[in-house]
């Protein structure tokens, strides 16, 4: 991307005369930290890590690199966090579908359509899905990966398992929440990495939405968890 086209997105870090003192050199601080982390997500979500410099960087951020190592350590340091601002946003858009919703199916569903809606965005595609593992290494990305977005499917599947009224000891849903997390996962990247994520977001919420139906039919039958699986 040419530094016009970064300069369009990211503003040019202000200078803060009305701000005395300590108060002026954190804001102007902040301000410098949030352009880098700005122009960062741009360039990772269009080039790539490996073809992002640090000099495109502060060039489109308007500012030194002496600047930027203030902030960073580098360009993974950097990458981390705009990886961390990617999926909190989305946790966040996803809390948003769910939130208020008293059906617990209603919710699952919700909460299901807000996800495959997230990993079609092309940021979300190319910062969290292709790039996070290779940058990060498998254990940290799974590590914000959790961080950011279980909780999420720990407080959904909670409902499902409530509508059951299948008395579960924590342990157990933690189970089920990790079978889950780790489908979503895996079904996530299916998408990010199709040549048609539309088409593949589809069968997804079917496969899932099928599964949804399970248990939805389990709850509403009064078909009680099978007693070998529970522990005394």
């Amino acid at each position: 991307m040419a530094k016009s086209s970064v300069s369009k997105l990211v503003p040019k870090v202000p200078s803060l005369p009305s701000v005395p003192g300590a108060g002026r050199r954190a804001a102007y601080s902040a301000s410098t930290q949030r352009a880098l982390v700005d122009v960062a997500e741009v360039l990772f979500t269009d080039h790539g890590y490996a073809n992002t410099s640090l000099d495109a960087i502060v060039a489109g951020a308007q500012v030194t690199k002496g600047a930027l190592y203030h902030h960073f350590s580098g360009k993974q340091a950097l990458f981390e966090a705009v990886f961390e601002r990617v999926e909190a946003e989305s946790s966040k858009s996803i809390q948003k579908a769910i939130k208020n919703q008293k059906d617990p199916w209603v919710k699952a569903r919700s909460g299901l359509r807000a996800f495959l809606a997230v990993v079609q965005e092309p940021r979300y595609r190319r910062i969290v899905v292709q790039e996070g593992p290779s940058v990060l290494g498998y254990e940290r990305y799974r590590e914000q990966e959790e961080r950011s977005t279980f909780a999420t499917v720990v407080e959904i599947l909670r409902a499902v398992l409530e509508a059951g009224q299948w008395e579960l000891d924590e342990d157990m849903v933690q189970t089920f929440a990790r079978i889950f997390f780790g489908a979503m996962s895996s079904a996530g990247e299916s998408v990010a990495g199709s040549d048609d994520a539309e088409a593949a977001a589809e069968r997804v919420e079917v496969a899932i939405g099928f599964i949804i139906a399970g248990f939805q039919a389990l709850a509403d039958g009064g078909v009680e968890m099978p007693t070998g699986i529970v522990p005394d």
